[in-house]
């Protein structure tokens, strides 16, 4: 029998809806997309596949890559080359030894050029090595319109990616918790230890203070790029991930996405992990109908109008035993418009048992076991009376 045991991941294929794309939100960037994070659900694009520089919001890539490379209290000495880089800086001296956390602090905060750099050479061996490391992570994560040639997004005429893509990466950094810790903090103090002085840093990006429920990400600026910016922010258990390429007027651009974003679509749980989704016939076991249940919760932005339909799939011949947790099938739903029906988007999850199954034999053998263990022990009892 073929046995499903790997579990599916949630796989969501979002289309952009005619409504969407139509929607009267003014931005000035010259490209720009609105996501839901988790769905990847796209709410709003304008020339969202142009390949564009992205200037700073680079140090996305390089925080991310960083942190799946490198343990947070490793000390990096600063070399000559990283402390005199050009642009944006955290002021790093030669010699100088920091923590990879203080200097990722230093690259999302104050976007320092230095600071990424000092991580690219550290970890890689060079800016040229550790480029190859971002495009490898890039190509990992589906960033398929993205090259990177720098750790900091200095020009470079074959360093760029789109608004699409650079969703795809925050969506994806947005998963590892000290990122998000990073990204969203507004002050941070570095001292004490091998620094060549204190520092205080502030966090450049201004929505922070100016959005309720901001909580990052980066902001970029070259002559070449123009300003950009992915930001993402919160609200009634949803986040919305906004990029500007090219804005000029990129912090009312978010705030007017994201107050689109939030009136707009409602986070709906449409998978509930908690109700069996159906009953399958399990092979040789002892019970009859096994329930079988989602193997998490799905939630999904709805608009006014919008709803959803399943579909479910039991792999063939299940047979006992099977353990907790094991994959029996999966659940496909697929959300649509009400009123033409046009398909909007598609997930699918895996179905599992949540207890063993177990075979009618060995359930009997069991049962009769602790039967007769049970029938000793109350023999040994009364000889001990």
């Amino acid at each position: 029998m073929k046995r499903w045991i790997a579990a599916l991941a949630i796989i969501i294929i979002g289309t952009v809806n005619s409504m969407t794309v139509l929607a009267s939100v003014g931005v000035s960037a010259r490209s720009a997309i609105l996501i839901e994070k988790d769905s990847g659900r796209v709410l709003f694009e304008k020339n969202s596949d142009e390949k564009l520089p992205m200037a700073s919001t680079t140090k996305i890539m390089t925080a991310t890559v960083a942190l799946e490379s490198q343990e947070l209290d490793h000390e990096i000495e600063i070399s000559e080359s990283a402390a005199g880089v050009e642009g944006s800086s955290m002021y790093l001296q030669k010699g100088e030894v920091m923590t990879l956390r203080d200097l990722l602090y230093g690259l999302m905060l104050s976007s320092g050029n230095d600071a990424a750099v000092a991580i690219a050479e550290d970890i890689a061996g060079s800016r040229e090595k550790f480029a190859e490391l971002m495009n490898e992570k890039a190509a990992q994560i589906g960033m398929k319109s993205s090259h990177f040639t720098n750790p900091n997004g200095l020009p470079d005429e074959n360093h760029y990616s789109t608004a699409a893509d650079m969703a795809r990466l925050c969506a994806y950094a947005m998963k590892n918790p000290t990122f998000c810790e990073i990204a969203a903090t507004k002050n941070y103090k570095i001292s004490g230890g091998k620094v060549a002085y204190p520092r205080a840093l502030s966090n450049h990006n201004r929505l922070l203070k100016m959005y309720d429920g901001c909580v990052g990400v980066k902001t970029g600026f070259t002559k070449a790029a123009g300003r950009c910016l992915v930001s993402a922010a919160q609200r009634g258990g949803m986040t919305l991930i906004c990029v500007t390429l090219n804005a000029p007027d990129d912090w009312n651009d978010h705030m007017s996405l994201f107050d689109y974003g939030f009136s707009t679509y409602k986070y709906t749980k449409i998978v509930d992990s908690e109700i069996p989704a159906c009953g399958a016939a399990v092979n040789g076991s002892a019970d009859g109908a096994v329930p079988l249940y989602p193997e998490g919760d799905m939630f999904y932005p709805l608009a006014e109008g919008e709803g959803f339909s399943d579909e479910i799939q039991i792999y063939p011949e299940l047979s006992a035993p099977m353990r907790s947790g094991e994959t029996a099938g999966k659940i496909s739903v697929t959300i649509c418009a009400s009123e033409s029906g046009a398909r909007i988007g598609m997930a699918e999850l895996s179905l599992i048992v949540k207890n063993d199954v177990e075979c009618v034999g060995a359930a009997a053998y069991k049962n009769s076991f602790i039967e007769e263990v049970r029938l000793l022990f109350g023999c040994w009892l009364r000889l001990c009376s």
